[in-house]
């Protein structure tokens, strides 16, 4: 227990430093991009002027990280400087994140226990027909994109059958998020189908299932302890980026679908008049929060998964 504590702390630590790297690369790069952050053609060159003075824009690179990093340790990312006005960026953040934490939390619970449960019985059915339509089922979800699927659905049960709104609409959450939802899960259902089946089928196949069955350890009991077990930590891997790319929001999908969420906030801040570089940058930094969180809970869930990892008391594995 001990040693697994230390090595939580060194892992947390590591997150927390490779953040702080990624901060200060993006704050840097978006403080250097070319172009004007400010819309110009609501604004002449004094008024850009004094408001560039205003935000601190024209101090030294290291004086404005320092006091970018103060505020935001307040939870404080500024103001956007074209989009809503200039409002409070958190403000604007709080909806667009609980909209897209929402539906993407959805379809990351859909995709993982539909892809997880067609991923075993393809996997229990090898070169069976179940086996063949899940493969061929995988192969579709991945190679076309969810916003063509979108679109199909929205052709269908939007238009020529009403039964779904056309466009998000807040006030019809749940109905609003059903087109939405089934587009963003079939990849990550097809994803994790796929790999549960290939995983599982080598894992079957592998001595250490063959020892368990002559000791007569068969049915559910061998799969659920032995197969599915071992078969979940490579899952795990895949399904990590698989989640913070649907709890962001597919750009495309919510853009093109009109939920306002996290994916439509960085187009509009990025192709608008002017680019919001402060959106971008507070964009960029929750991103990389999320990715870097994910990835620390699977390297932490890979000791629970497999009991043949140990962590040693330097808090490496073995």
């Amino acid at each position: 227990m001990q040693a697994m504590t230390k090595y939580i702390l060194k892992r947390v630590g590591l997150a927390a430093l490779t953040l702080l790297i990624i901060v200060f690369l993006l704050f840097t790069l978006v403080r250097i991009m070319p172009g004007n952050p400010f819309p110009s053609e609501r604004m002449n060159d004094t008024a850009i002027a004094l408001k560039r003075a205003e935000m601190g824009l024209d101090d030294p690179i290291l004086v404005q990280f320092g006091r970018y990093m103060a505020n935001l340790a307040q939870g404080d990312f500024g103001k956007g400087t074209s989009l809503y006005y200039g409002a409070p960026i958190n403000s604007v953040l709080g909806t667009c994140i609980n909209n897209s934490f929402r539906i993407g939390g959805i379809a990351v619970v859909i995709g993982s226990l539909v892809g997880l449960l067609l991923g075993i019985c393809a996997a229990l059915n090898r070169g069976k027909f179940l086996d063949a339509f899940c493969t061929v089922f995988s192969i579709l979800g991945v190679c076309v994109p969810s916003y063509v699927f979108m679109i199909f659905l929205q052709y269908n049960f939007a238009y020529q059958m009403p039964l779904l709104p056309y466009f998000f609409d807040a006030k019809q959450f749940l109905r609003s998020s059903i087109i939405p939802v089934i587009s963003l899960s079939l990849f990550t259902m097809s994803t994790i189908a796929r790999f549960t089946r290939n995983e599982m089928i080598e894992v079957i196949d592998s001595d250490y299932v063959r020892l368990a069955e002559s000791k007569g350890l068969f049915g559910n009991q061998l799969i659920r302890r032995h197969v599915l077990r071992n078969a979940l930590i490579p899952i795990v891997t895949v399904l990590a980026p698989l989640i913070v790319d649907l709890l962001t929001g597919a750009l495309v999908v919510e853009k093109i679908y009109g939920i306002n969420g996290i994916g439509k906030l960085m187009v509009d801040s990025i192709a608008g008049e002017a680019v919001d570089y402060n959106y971008v940058l507070a964009l960029g930094i929750l991103y990389s929060s999320l990715y870097i969180g994910v990835m620390l809970v699977v390297d932490i869930l890979y000791g629970v998964l497999d009991p043949r990892i140990r962590v040693s008391a330097k808090g490496g594995a073995r």
